[in-house]
C-alpha cells in the first residue's frame, strides 16, 4: 500500500489553476464567473513556455513540478489550463503519481471536458481542430474523439501565429485578419462539412470575434473556458467530498515564473483587469 503524503497541507484550499503560459488566464476568468465563491491560485511557467514544441518527457517533468507546487501551496485541486500539459502529462501525473502524493487530490485537464461535449453539438459528425502545432501533433482530440464519438471524422490544422498575435496585442491587426482567414479557409478546404470547430488553444478567445467573422456560417466555435467550468461545476455537485476541501473567499492570487511586471500587463489583457502576481521558482 503507497503511504498517504502528510506533509501536504490539509486544510480547505484554493482551486490551483496551471498554465505553461498566459492562456489558462481565460480558462481562469470562466471559472471565477461560474464559481466565483471559490478561492483561485494561477501559476503560470512563463519562464518556461511555450511547452508546445518540447518533448513528452520535458512538459511532463514541468507539469510535474508546477503540480506538486500548487498541492503545497495547499491546493487540492488543480486544473490544467493548458492544452499541451493536458495532452502530453496529464494521463501520467494521474495514473503515475498522485497514489504517490495524495491518493485524495486530483488533477483534472481542459481535453476530455471539451471533447465530452462536441458530441451533442456536431449535426454533421464532422468537426474541426484548430490548435498550436504542439497539440495538433499530439493528436489528443483525435484520440478522444475516437474513444468517446467513433462515428465522429476529426480534421485538425496547426495555427502556429495565433499565440504570438495574442501575446504581442496584435488580436485586432491586420495581420491578425490575414492569418485568422487563411487557417479558417485551410481547415474548411480540408474537410467542407465541418459544422462544428474546437478552438484547441486557451489563447484563442482574444481572437474570436475575428474567428466568428471568418468561419463559415452555421457552424459552431467550441471555446473551452466555459465548457471547462460547467464541466468543474458539475464535478463537483458529484463529488462534494472534493467540494468540501475547497476555501470560499472569492479571491485569486496569480505567481509566474517569469517577469512579475510582464505578467501583471498581460494578464490583464486576458482578464480585463489588473492584477498583481509574485515570483515563483520551481
Amino acid at each position: 500500500m503507497i503511504a498517504h503524503n502528510t506533509s501536504l497541507p490539509s486544510q480547505p484550499g484554493p482551486i490551483g489553476v496551471f498554465d505553461s503560459g498566459y492562456g489558462g488566464l481565460t480558462v481562469l476568468k470562466s471559472l471565477q464567473e461560474a464559481l466565483p465563491q471559490c478561492d483561485y491560485l494561477y501559476l503560470g511557467d512563463n519562464a518556461r513556455a511555450p511547452y508546445g514544441p518540447r518533448s513528452f518527457d520535458l512538459v511532463y517533468e514541468f507539469t510535474l513540478q508546477a503540480v506538486r507546487r500548487l498541492f503545497e501551496r495547499g491546493c487540492h485541486l488543480v486544473i490544467l489550463a493548458c492544452n499541451t500539459a493536458s495532452a502530453k502529462a496529464l494521463r501520467s501525473i494521474q495514473q503515475r503519481d498522485l497514489p504517490g502524493i495524495d491518493p485524495d487530490r486530483r488533477v483534472l485537464g481542459v481535453i476530455r471536458p471539451t471533447v465530452e461535449a462536441v458530441g451533442s453539438i456536431t449535426r454533421s459528425g464532422h468537426v474541426g481542430i484548430l490548435g498550436t502545432v504542439g497539440t495538433v501533433t499530439s493528436q489528443s482530440y483525435d484520440i478522444e474523439i475516437a474513444h468517446l464519438h467513433p462515428h465522429i471524422k476529426v480534421s485538425s490544422h496547426a495555427c502556429p501565429m495565433w499565440v504570438p498575435l495574442v501575446e504581442c496585442c496584435e488580436a485586432d491587426s491586420d495581420g491578425a485578419n490575414y492569418f485568422v482567414a487563411k487557417d479558417l479557409s485551410t481547415l474548411m478546404q480540408s474537410d467542407p462539412l465541418i459544422d462544428t470547430i474546437i478552438l484547441g488553444c486557451t489563447h484563442y478567445p482574444l481572437l474570436l470575434p475575428k474567428i466568428a467573422k471568418y468561419a463559415p456560417e452555421g457552424v459552431t466555435l467550441l471555446s473551452q473556458g466555459h465548457i471547462v467550468a460547467d464541466s468543474l461545476a458539475d464535478y463537483l455537485h458529484r463529488h462534494p467530498e472534493m467540494e468540501a476541501r475547497l476555501s470560499r473567499g472569492g479571491s485569486s492570487q496569480y505567481l509566474t515564473t517569469d517577469d512579475t511586471a510582464k505578467f501583471n500587463d498581460l494578464a490583464t489583457l486576458f482578464l480585463g483587469h489588473s492584477v498583481s502576481s509574485q515570483h515563483e521558482v520551481l
